[in-house]
C-alpha cells in the first residue's frame, strides 16, 4: 500500500516549517485515532452479546435473574454471542491473514546501488528521520513509501518492525541530477517520520487489512463454501472501510503535509527544477511508452533500455520545442543513474517489468519474447510491424475478393489497396432541385407550401375595417418581407441539408467495410494472445514464479491504449503498407522517432507529410494526393511488396 507524500509534492514554499510539520503530524495522529475507534467500535459491537450473555449468567449467580423468561433469554443470547464471536473471529483472520496489495518493482539491495542507498541515509539525517529499510525502482514517474512488513509478501516482505521501503521511479534516476533527484526525495523520505508513530501505524495496518480482505472473494482457487463466506467478508471489510475512510484520506494528507514540510530545509533552490523536471520525465515517459514501446510489445519485443531511451526522448523533446530550451543542457551534470552499480543491468529489468505491466509479457525472456537493442529497434520491430501490417491487410483483402470473385487472386501490390479505396460506389440517386439553366422558374422547396398556408389562413381571418391607404401600403410591404425573409430561412435550410448530404457522401463505403473486416481480425489476433498470456499467467502460479500477483489483479495492471477505431486501424495498414513499398522500390528506410515511435526516412529525412495523405485516401476515398507523393519519392505502387 503506497502512502506518505508522491515525489512530485513540494509543500507551500518553505514558510513555518517546524509549525507545519507539528500540526501535520497532530492532525495525522487525531485522524489515525479516529480510524482506531472505528475498530473498537467494530470489536465492541463483536463482544456485546457475549457481555450481555455474562451479565444474565452473572444475575442467575446471585439469585435477581430467575425464571422461565430469563432462561430464555440466557440461552437466546448465549447462541447469538456465540455466532456473533464466530463471525467477527473469521473476518479477524481474513484481515490478518489477507495479501494486501504491493508494488510490483526491481529491488535493489546496497550492494547493487551503495551510493543510492548513501544518499538516502544521509537524507534522511539532516530530516532527522528514521531511514528506509530497503529501496525499489519501478516503471513509474512517482516515488513513495511502501509497508511490505506483511509476512503474506513472502521474497518482498521486509523484518517486522522495520521501516517502510522507498519506492524510487526508474525514469528519475536516468533523466534527473543528483541534485534534483535529492530534492524530489526529500518529502518522500521524510514521511518515515509520521509512518514510525504507533497510532498512525496501527490505523494504517487497520486500514491496509479492510483493503485486502475486500479482494479476498476474488482470488482464484475457492471452492463455493469458502467463496461464500469471503463474499461475506467483504461486506463487512466495506462497510468498515466505508466508516473509516475520510479519517484515512485525512490522515495521510496529514503525514503529507508534515512531511513536505520538514523537507522545505533541504536544497530549497533545487525544489522549483526538480519539480519542472518531474513534469517533463512523466510526458517524456508516457510518449516512449505508447508511441516506441508498444509497437515493440505486439511485436514479441521488448526494448532492453527504456530508461536510457527516456533521455533521447526528452532531449529530442528539447531540440523541437523552444519551451523545453535549456533542459538538455542539464546533462552535462552528473545523472543520478551513476548512483548505480550496474545501471544496464538496472535498465533493463525494470524495462521487463515495464512489459509486464503495460502490456502483460512473459516475466522471462524466450524465443518469442526476445530483448531489442535501440540500435536494431528499426530493423527488428519496425520493419517488421510494418511487413505484418501489410500482410494483414491483403489478408483481409484476399477474403474480400474471394467472396466476391473466387477466381480473381491478386498481388500484394499498393495499386491493389489503391483501386479498392476508390473504386466507384453505387449510392441511391437523389432528385436535384431546378436549376436556372432549366425552363421551370427556380422555386425554394416548401415555399409553395408556405404560400399556401399563409393564403388560408388570411381567408379564414375574420373580416376587418377597410384600413386607410397608408397603411395598407405599409401592411403591403410588411407582408413582402416577411415573405422575402422565410424564403431566405428556407433556402438557409436547404444549402445547410445540402451540405450533410455532401458529407455524407463523403464517406467511404469500401473503406467502412474493409476497416470492419481489419476490426475483426485484429481482435481475433488480440484475443489469442491474451489467452496465450492468461495461460502462462496461470502456468507461472502454479510453479510459484508468478512474482507479484494478488489483489492488483492480473497482468497487464496497467495496459496503456484503449481499442482503435476501425478507420485508425485502416489507416494504420495502409501507411505501413506505403512504407513496405517505399523501403522496397526506393532507397527510404525504417527508422525510430524517439517522440513518434516508427517513422520513414526518405533520404535520411523523416516523411512527415505520409500521414494526411493517407488519410484523404481512407476518409474521402481521393488518392490523389498519395499518388503525387508516391510520384515525387519514386515509389512503384504496381511492384509486388516483401510481406512477413
Amino acid at each position: 500500500m503506497r502512502y506518505g507524500v508522491s515525489g512530485s509534492g513540494f509543500g507551500n514554499g518553505g514558510k513555518d516549517g517546524g509549525l507545519g510539520d507539528e500540526w501535520g503530524v497532530r492532525a495525522a495522529r487525531s485522524r489515525a485515532l479516529a480510524v482506531l475507534r472505528v475498530r473498537g467500535r467494530a470489536l465492541g459491537a463483536a463482544i456485546l452479546p457475549a457481555a450481555v450473555a455474562v451479565v444474565l449468567y452473572a444475575g442467575e449467580v446471585t439469585g435477581h435473574f430467575t425464571g422461565t423468561g430469563w432462561a430464555t433469554a440466557r440461552v437466546i443470547t448465549t447462541v447469538l454471542a456465540v455466532v456473533v464471536l464466530l463471525a467477527a473471529s473469521a473476518v479477524a483472520l481474513v484481515v490478518a491473514r489477507a495479501r494486501p496489495a504491493v508494488t510490483p518493482t526491481v529491488e535493489l539491495s546496497e550492494t547493487a546501488a551503495p551510493d543510492l542507498h548513501r544518499l538516502v541515509r544521509d537524507l534522511a539525517d539532516r530530516l532527522d528521520v528514521p531511514a528506509p529499510s530497503a529501496i525499489a525502482l519501478t516503471p513509474d514517474c512517482d516515488s513513495w513509501l511502501e509497508d511490505r512488513s506483511h509476512r503474506a509478501h513472502g521474497r518482498a516482505a521486509v523484518p517486522a518492525g522495520a521501516g517502510p521501503v522507498l519506492v524510487i521511479g526508474s525514469p528519475f534516476l536516468w533523466w534527473m541530477r543528483v541534485g534534483e533527484l535529492r530534492a524530489v526525495l526529500a518529502p518522500v523520505v521524510a514521511g518515515t517520520g509520521p509512518a514510525a508513530d504507533p497510532d498512525i501505524a496501527a490505523a494504517r495496518r487497520f486500514v491496509r487489512g479492510l483493503d485486502a480482505a475486500v479482494a479476498v472473494p476474488d482470488e482464484p482457487g475457492l471452492d463455493p463454501l469458502r467463496r461464500l463466506g469471503a463474499r461475506g467478508v467483504g461486506r463487512v471489510a466495506r462497510l468498515l472501510l466505508r466508516a473509516c475512510g475520510n479519517h484515512a484520506a485525512e490522515m495521510e494528507r496529514g503525514v503529507a503535509a508534515a512531511g513536505s514540510e520538514r523537507a522545505q530545509a533541504v536544497d530549497q533552490g533545487t525544489r522549483i527544477v526538480a519539480q519542472e523536471q518531474v513534469g517533463l520525465a512523466y510526458a517524456g515517459w508516457d510518449r516512449l511508452l505508447t508511441r516506441v514501446a508498444l509497437p515493440a510489445w505486439r511485436m514479441g519485443r521488448w526494448p532492453s533500455r527504456l530508461d536510457a531511451g527516456v533521455v533521447s526522448a526528452l532531449t529530442e523533446l528539447s531540440r523541437r520545442d523552444r519551451l523545453a530550451e535549456g533542459f538538455s543542457s542539464r546533462l552535462g551534470e552528473r545523472p543520478a543513474c551513476d548512483l548505480l552499480e550496474e545501471p544496464g543491468a538496472v535498465d533493463e529489468a525494470a524495462s521487463l517489468l515495464a512489459a509486464r505491466l503495460f502490456h502483460g509479457g512473459p516475466a522471462e525472456a524466450g524465443p518469442d519474447w526476445a530483448p531489442v537493442d535501440w540500435s536494431r529497434y528499426p530493423e527488428e520491430v519496425v520493419d517488421r510491424k510494418w511487413r505484418a501490417d501489410a500482410a494483414r491487410l491483403h489478408d483481409v483483402l484476399d477474403r474480400l475478393s474471394t467472396a466476391a470473385d473466387p477466381e480473381a487472386p491478386e498481388a500484394p501490390t499498393l495499386t491493389r489497396v489503391l483501386t479498392h479505396l476508390t473504386a466507384p460506389q453505387d449510392r441511391p440517386s437523389t432528385p436535384s432541385a431546378p436549376t436556372e439553366d432549366d425552363d421551370l422558374p427556380v422555386v425554394p422547396p416548401g415555399a409553395e407550401a408556405a404560400a399556401e398556408a399563409r393564403a388560408q389562413a388570411r381567408a379564414e381571418a375574420p373580416a376587418r375595417p377597410e384600413p386607410l391607404a397608408a397603411e395598407e401600403e405599409d401592411r403591403h410591404e410588411t407582408e413582402g418581407r416577411d415573405e422575402h425573409e422565410a424564403e431566405h430561412e428556407i433556402d438557409a435550410e436547404h444549402e445547410i441539408d445540402a451540405e450533410d448530404e455532401d458529407e455524407d457522401d463523403v464517406r467511404n463505403p469500401a473503406a467502412d467495410a474493409l476497416a470492419a473486416a481489419l476490426s475483426a481480425q485484429v481482435a481475433r489476433e488480440d484475443a489469442e494472445r491474451e489467452a496465450r498470456a492468461a495461460a502462462g499467467a496461470t502456468a507461472g502460479a502454479a510453479s510459484g514464479a508468478a512474482g507479484f500477483t494478488g489483489p492488483d489483479g492480473p497482468w497487464p495492471l496497467a495496459p496503456l491504449l484503449p481499442p482503435r477505431t476501425g478507420r485508425d486501424l485502416l489507416a494504420d495498414h495502409v501507411t505501413a503498407l506505403v512504407c513496405c513499398a517505399a523501403v522496397d522500390t526506393t532507397g527510404a528506410a525504417p527508422g525510430l522517432d524517439w517522440l513518434d515511435g516508427p517513422a520513414l526516412l526518405v533520404d535520411g529525412e523523416r516523411a512527415a507529410d505520409l500521414g494526411p495523405r493517407v488519410l484523404a485516401l481512407v476518409e474521402e476515398g481521393d488518392p490523389a494526393p498519395l499518388r503525387a507523393w508516391l510520384s515525387t519519392t519514386g515509389v512503384r505502387p504496381e511492384k509486388p511488396v516483401r510481406l512477413l
